[in-house]
């Protein structure tokens, strides 16, 4: 398909800076199949929307202080872990990268260096940080939050991002990104949805950088994506093929989930367990195994995750909840507002 049928138009003041307080007061749209009215709730009001079977599933990942900012020599370099290779190397998006020979050493401040050791045929660089110190202890204390560039863009990473950029659910250290679905939940919220019957699972995705890289070419087959690694244990999917038997639905909350997700699914729609990288490249087109239903943000025209959801509720019908959405004054992007959609009503 043409990128350019994924574009729509998107007024700047659309773009969320700073997330809803409390999390749960975020707008939500409900979208109920492929036609008919919409529905203006808010986050809170999930539980109503879902049966008492259904199951949600998270993203339990968590973002470290991926953003690096330094030096080689006298030439800065700016550096966004991307990928963790092993121990001591992540694959690397480096601003300024061409100023880059392998062998360089780039003093990122704190007592943090790292070696440039191999340019990528996408001009990423694989980083080695030496010494005895664990890579996310260093992290800590000469990275930033990689906030989005649509946001950081606007404003400077602050404090209050360490924690507004993280989900409840945040356990398993490696992302670079935030499972943004789920930034909208609370305490409250899962105590509600546990007295309607809703359960609830965690797999784990470490969402890369690469989610906020442009489509660059005409033709959506031209498109490579990134590989992100993510695990699936086979208690979780034991737990999520019994939900499916029993009737209920599986709600993926966020592109990330139902990503990993659908590679862990075999054309005879069995969940299986999972552990590895995946690229999965959803499009109009394909056939959803996994999932019944997807609770997500709004994302950027012409991006991948707005391919994704056309593909999972039709080009037509997304165009038409972005259209809605922009006239009442949704939020868009990480600390937007959400929408619940169902293809089946």
């Amino acid at each position: 398909m043409r990128v350019d049928d994924f574009d729509f138009d998107l007024p700047q003041e659309r773009i969320a800076l700073r997330p809803a307080r409390p999390r749960d007061s975020a707008k939500l749209l409900h979208v109920p199949g492929r036609e008919g009215p919409f529905g203006d709730l808010k986050v809170s009001d999930l539980p109503s929307l879902l049966r008492k079977g259904d199951l949600l599933v998270f993203n339990d990942t968590r973002v470290i202080p991926a953003q690096l900012e330094g030096m080689r020599g006298e030439a800065k370099v700016g550096a966004t872990l991307h990928k963790r290779i092993d121990l001591r190397r992540w694959q690397a998006f480096v601003k300024n990268g061409k100023r880059l020979r392998v062998d360089d050493v780039i003093a990122f401040g704190a007592g943090v260096q790292a070696v440039a050791e191999a340019r990528h045929e996408d001009g990423s660089w694989t980083l080695f940080f030496p010494g005895d110190e664990p890579v996310e202890v260093l992290l800590e204390r000469a990275g930033t939050m990689p906030l989005p560039p649509y946001i950081a863009a606007k404003r400077g990473t602050d404090e209050a991002d360490r924690s507004d950029y993280q989900t409840m659910f945040a356990q398993a250290e490696g992302a670079v990104a935030a499972p943004t679905a789920a930034l909208h939940f609370t305490p409250e919220l899962m105590a509600a949805l546990d007295a309607a019957g809703i359960g609830h699972a965690f797999l784990t995705l470490h969402v890369g950088a690469g989610t906020f890289l442009p489509v660059k070419v005409d033709d959506t087959a031209d498109h490579a994506m990134h590989a992100e690694w993510g695990t699936i244990p086979a208690e979780v999917a034991d737990r999520l093929n019994a939900v499916r038997v029993a009737g209920g639905r599986v709600i993926a909350v966020g592109t990330t989930s139902l990503r990993l997700l659908e590679s862990a699914t075999g054309e005879d729609g069995v969940i299986r367990p999972f552990s590895g990288d995946t690229s999965i490249f959803i499009t109009p087109g394909y056939r959803f195994r996994a999932i019944d239903g997807l609770m997500t943000n709004f994302h950027l025209p012409r991006s991948t995750l707005f391919m994704l959801v056309s593909a999972l509720m039709g080009l037509d019908r997304m165009q038409a909840v972005y259209k809605h959405a922009i006239q009442e004054g949704y939020r868009f992007y990480s600390y937007g507002d959400s929408s619940l959609l169902l293809p089946e009503g």
